[in-house]
């Protein structure tokens, strides 16, 4: 192929060699020249400096398995050389407190799954904060891409 997206796939996968399966297998159906084009550090973009994320600041965090310098390291080893980068806005995707409490109880955040005591515990602080309706700043999303070495 001439190019391959992964975009918004690597944040979902759970263990580190099932990313480097997917960049492996990005990098085998390139054409030399070709080009690979995926997001990177999504779980990060969320975090924009609201005072929901001050809130949610202390919860428990999984490795970001789309983290960029994992992502590039992988790629590397696959001869898929760095391309080009951008950023570009969640437009709309900014959090509100109210919805944030709702995705919390619903097991949006991995490691606090519903019914859990310290999900109860970051949804009640999210719910004291002010302005529930009002979302907070969009999220700034994060791409990278790599051309396959010819």
């Amino acid at each position: 192929f001439d190019a391959v997206t992964s975009v918004w796939l690597l944040h979902l996968l759970d263990r580190p060699e099932d990313v480097r399966a997917v960049v492996a297998e990005c990098a085998r159906v390139l054409r030399p020249g070709g080009v690979w084009v995926t997001t990177v550090d999504k779980a990060a973009a969320h975090d924009v400096g609201s005072d929901i994320d001050a809130v949610l600041a202390p919860r428990p965090r999984r490795p970001a398995p789309d983290a960029a310098p994992l992502v590039e390291s992988y790629a590397a080893g696959h001869l898929l050389h760095p391309a080009g980068r951008a950023r570009f806005p969640g437009r709309g995707q900014g959090r509100s407190p109210r919805r944030t409490a709702a995705d919390l109880r619903r097991g949006w955040f991995t490691l606090l799954p519903p019914g859990d005591p310290r999900t109860e515990a970051f949804a009640a602080r999210v719910e004291a904060l002010p302005d529930q309706e009002l979302p907070r700043p969009d999220p700034v999303f994060s791409v990278r891409a790599f051309r396959k070495a010819g």
